[in-house]
């Protein structure tokens, strides 16, 4: 009698554990710049966590930090190769594959956020990520604008800068940038080009007055301390890109994907809380060491920037159809 209830339990046991392998999990491989207490590396925390649970434990996905699997080009070689099949950064490293995926964060190109947002989901800018799927087999998961990064951009500078004729004359640091170096010349600032990691002493020796930067950076690289003005300008929108190998998409069943496009969307609003919040309290915090807090009226230089990139278009140096997008996008919805 024990030996038949030992053979009927193995039985079952072996049955379990078949029907199991029959439907095994699928396990994604995501690739990241950030560490994984940033806040950045808490969404992506979360979204393989709500991943797992939407899609019933069908997709789990093993987030890799800290570039672990290798710097850009490598990522986006083994994402093209499906050994990765998400990589989360800015959707500028797609220019590989269509060039004209360099310009979805143009400096004042939009009067605002949702501007900004009606034009990375219009038909113009769909026709470049899908002339890189093309090349490539890699697209956005889903809205390419739902998990914001910065959450937004500020000038940092040791006078104060309230409208934007104060940027007149102002000793700004820039990166080596051809198109960001003109934009800000043409909106009158001295550029000089200088690294990263020399802006804080750049500003105490006033080699340069100022530097742009997410709002997320200023009080990690302390420029506070000798540049205690902080002007918000929103000089581009920039969103962190779930590029997603197709193939991979492709292979999953219908439930399992739907699960995966619920937990990206569900992200997207937990990104914008995280990233605000996170904002909120570092501005709380520089004002309460002396720091003062504006938000710039950037209008006159996005009426400013016009100029320029008509220019830029009629010399053939702007992607095809952008200022149309651009122009009919900021109708929209309005």
């Amino acid at each position: 009698m024990n030996n038949r209830k030992t053979l009927l339990a193995l039985g079952t046991a072996m049955a379990l554990l078949l029907s199991g392998a029959a439907h095994a999990e699928t396990t994604w491989r995501m690739a990241t710049k950030m560490p994984v207490d940033s806040p950045e590396g808490q969404v992506f925390e979360k979204f393989a966590e709500l991943a797992e649970e939407y899609t019933n434990g069908e997709l789990k996905i093993d987030v890799y930090p800290n570039e672990q699997l290798g710097k850009e080009d490598a990522v986006l070689e083994q994402l093209q190769a499906n050994i990765i099949q998400v990589y989360a950064e800015g959707f500028g490293y797609m220019k590989k594959w269509e060039p004209a995926l360099a310009w979805v964060a143009a400096a004042f190109a939009f009067d605002d956020y949702d501007h900004w947002q009606r034009f990375m989901t219009s038909e113009t800018v769909n026709g470049w990520f899908d002339n890189a799927a093309d090349q490539a087999g890699v697209r956005p998961l889903g809205d390419p604008t739902l998990v914001l990064r910065g959450p937004y951009r500020v000038m940092v500078s040791n006078m104060p800068i309230e409208s934007a004729q104060d940027i007149e004359g102002v000793k700004l640091r820039m990166h080596e940038n051809k198109v960001a170096i003109e934009t800000w010349d043409h909106l009158g600032a001295e550029v000089i080009t200088l690294p990263w990691t020399e802006v804080y002493q750049g500003i105490s020796k006033s080699i340069v007055e100022a530097v742009n930067s997410p709002i997320a950076l200023v009080e990690s690289m302390r420029f506070n301390e000798v540049a205690p003005y902080i002007t918000r300008h929103d000089e581009y929108w920039q969103s962190i890109g779930f590029m997603v190998n197709e193939q991979a998409l492709a292979s999953l069943d219908d439930d399992t994907r739907a699960g995966l496009m619920k937990a990206y969307e569900e992200v997207g609003d937990y990104s914008q809380d995280v990233m605000f919040n996170v904002a909120e309290e570092s501005i709380k915090r520089m004002e309460e060491a002396g720091a003062t807090f504006t938000v710039l009226d950037t209008a006159p230089l996005v009426e400013k920037m016009q100029s320029f990139y008509a220019d830029m278009a009629e010399s053939g140096e702007l992607p095809e159809g952008f200022m149309e997008a651009v122009e009919a996008a900021r109708g929209s919805g309005s």
